[in-house]
């Protein structure tokens, strides 16, 4: 820090705070840490009794708190994002459409363990709203050394650590199995449940079939779906291990390749993900769907619709946080189910 005369701070930057006092009207920071003085601040920095003031000296080893948020922001923004514009050296990224928002975690580790620089994002591999806060930047100090900030560049590469997938138009078909919905012992309470999940997208139910138990014609139903243009077919029920449910059965006869049957999410154990040779995904969804508010389905479903492909390390990686704690009041996404 430097004592200046007022009327030689053009270009410099504040040390701290500037507040304004007019009686009955205001008190409030004119000019906040961190900014840089103009011409025109100087009568009113004058007119607020400040005729000397604290400020960093210049030096051309040294960013500006401003000039390295917006380096961390390049670091970050990527498509379908908005950026807010400096203010006390941060910066905040926004979501211009509804999507999947995903974040490579090991170089955001690898770039915020460097120190005196901070880039904080919401959980990825999350659905998000048009509007949305994605992520906030900033450096700590007012001032940081070019040679830090290079070297935050060369950790985080050349690809930007967040990236937000737009969920695509999807024709879905629903295969239903179980003998006891297929000859009217009970009602069928899994179509109304997907329906409903399904309409929270951009999607188009092509129909529902309803079939018993036999694997061979729930191959048939699901190929059915496939050859009308289905971008993805969800089948429900016949999912556990008992020798009527055939369902995983079938779905491997369609020819599609299993990522996964069983997930460490609870509800949603014994979910089944699979896709066919052209990349259409297959799910076998459990009975909890029908009844529990939120379970694995809710954790794949936006994945699936923004076609970013699920890996077996991706379904491994939901057990810490796989754990519904069925609250009172639901407020997933905002809260650590799939965290």
């Amino acid at each position: 820090m430097r004592l200046i005369q007022t009327k030689d701070a053009v270009g410099h930057v504040l040390c701290h705070d500037m507040t304004q006092i007019i009686p009955g009207k205001v008190k409030d920071a004119v000019f906040r840490k961190g900014h840089i003085v103009t011409e025109e601040d100087i009568p009113v920095l004058l007119s607020i009794g400040k005729d000397r003031l604290y400020v960093w000296e210049k030096d051309e080893n040294m960013f500006h708190e401003d000039e390295a948020a917006e380096i961390l922001r390049d670091m970050c923004i990527n498509e379908y994002m908005s950026a807010s514009t400096p203010k006390e050296g941060k910066i905040e990224l926004t979501a211009d459409c509804d999507g999947l928002f995903t974040v490579d975690e090991a170089r955001l580790i690898a770039v915020n363990s460097l120190g005196e620089m901070m880039i904080a994002t919401r959980h990825g591999n999350f659905p998000v709203k048009k509007g949305d806060k994605l992520a906030g930047t900033r450096v700590i100090p007012l001032v940081i050394e070019k040679e830090k900030m290079a070297k935050a560049q060369e950790v985080a590469g050349k690809e930007p650590l967040l990236a937000l997938h737009p969920y695509r138009h999807k024709k879905v078909g629903i295969v239903t199995t179980g003998n006891e919905v297929f000859y009217g012992r009970i009602e069928d309470k899994f179509g109304p449940v997907i329906r409903q999940k399904l309409s929270e997208y951009d999607t188009e139910v092509l129909g529902q079939t309803i079939m018993n138990d036999n694997p061979d014609k729930i191959t048939a139903a699901i190929q059915e779906y496939l050859n009308q243009g289905a971008e993805l077919v969800v089948c429900t029920g016949g999912m556990s291990v008992d020798p009527d449910d055939t369902t995983p059965t079938a779905i491997q006869n369609t020819g599609a390749s299993i990522v996964s049957y069983g997930a460490p999410v609870l509800p949603g154990a014994m979910f089944l993900l699979a896709y066919t040779p052209e990349g259409i995904p297959i799910m076998g969804l459990p009975g909890c769907v029908m009844y529990a508010r939120r379970t694995i389905f809710d954790l794949i479903l936006p994945r699936v619709l923004a076609d970013v492909p699920v890996t077996p390390e991706d379904l491994a990686r939901l057990g810490m946080g796989g754990l519904c704690l069925n609250c009172g009041t639901c407020i997933w996404p905002n809260c650590g189910f799939g965290k």
